[in-house]
């Protein structure tokens, strides 16, 4: 019982001290599971914050499982973007633990838009997912869908 009661307060002790962005300065990093059509994978990204609601980052991703990913190459299982991201949790005024993030994207393979939220549980720890989709593509071929369409991507979040 005194293990549980120390476990419960150590982890409110830990929320009260969560911030999910803190402005000019601000490191996240986010691992996790790429979602799209025809196939799942990794997906990494960092973002630094600039301003009080202001940041960019750079995220990239590699497909491993899939629909006839057998015979798609590396190029269309590699993507790579640079994010600009506006932070809205202290915006909306929330919770200070939570943080909307609409931002761009300029990738390899397009120009697009996304939305992610994150909720940190700690100082240095929480979750984050994002939905991202295209709005100009480069390549327009139909292998070229792998990495070139709407995405999802869910996992943790870690504040350097």
């Amino acid at each position: 019982m005194k293990k549980i009661f120390t476990l419960v307060l150590l982890g409110a002790f830990c929320m009260l001290n969560a911030q999910a962005f803190k402005g000019k300065g601000d490191t996240k990093f986010n691992l996790g599971m790429n979602i799209q059509d025809g196939g799942t994978g990794i997906v990494a990204s960092t973002d630094f914050g600039l301003g009080e609601n202001i940041s960019v980052g750079v995220l990239a991703s590699y497909l491993l499982g899939g629909s006839h990913i057998s015979v798609v190459n590396s190029d269309y299982r590699f993507d790579a973007k640079l994010r600009f991201n506006a932070n809205l949790g202290n915006v909306l005024n929330v919770d200070p633990h939570f943080d909307l993030y609409p931002g761009l994207n300029l990738g390899i393979k397009n120009f697009g838009g996304h939305l992610g939220a994150r909720y940190f549980f700690s100082e240095g720890f929480g979750i984050f997912s994002e939905f991202s989709v295209p709005i100009a593509k480069y390549d327009t071929e139909a292998i070229s869908r792998y990495n070139n369409g709407a995405t999802f991507d869910i996992g943790v979040s870690f504040n350097l």
